[in-house]
């Protein structure tokens, strides 16, 4: 009798039950998220603040909620250079969560067996182009997340995948910074 069948359907559940209860407990961090504890979190214990900004990053990445604020925050507490560096990181794991998210539903759905009937040659989607994802990562809103999603689900190769999210985090963490120091300095 062949068990591979029920090995492999056990092996989706698995993935999908991983998958929900990060899920729900990344859900449940944004609920709560206040970013005025964090601010004194930060102030208190500085030296634990990178590290856990970088899990704020991670934790917030699979979630609707924007990172931009945690940049701001970081550039008041710590200088640009460690916003930039610490957002680009950040941004970086929470893209990685994502991407693994995204191959878990892709997974879950056995999406390789169905992308060539999607509609609108959405199967034929040049989401393995380095061009296409360094561009498309830096659409505003929720594009990045949506582009991290859809490269675990296309199963984008890990290195370029890592490269153009690293890059394009790079860049992005560099234009809020720039654009949080010129409010400091309209405030001040």
């Amino acid at each position: 009798m062949n068990n591979s069948g029920a090995g492999s359907a056990w092996k989706r559940w698995w993935k999908f039950i991983v998958l929900a209860l990060f899920l729900i407990g990344a859900f449940l961090f944004a609920a709560a998220f206040d970013l005025n504890a964090l601010k004194e979190f930060l102030r208190q214990y500085e030296f634990y603040g990178a590290a856990v900004s970088l899990v704020v990053y991670a934790l917030l990445g699979p979630t609707p909620i924007p990172s931009e604020p945690v940049t701001l925050l970081v550039l008041a507490w710590k200088g640009p250079v460690a916003a930039v560096l610490i957002a680009t990181l950040g941004n970086t794991l929470a893209a990685i969560m994502e991407y693994y998210i995204g191959g878990s539903i892709g997974d879950i759905t056995d999406f390789e067996k169905k992308k060539q009937g999607l509609p609108f040659g959405l199967g034929r989607f040049p989401i393995h182009s380095p061009v296409f994802l360094l561009f498309a990562r830096m659409l505003p809103g929720y594009g990045s997340k949506l582009i991290s999603l859809a490269g675990g689900v296309f199963r984008v190769p890990a290195w370029t995948y890592l490269w153009t999210t690293v890059v394009s985090n790079l860049v992005g963490a560099l234009l809020v910074t720039l654009i949080g120091m010129g409010l400091i300095e309209l405030v001040r």
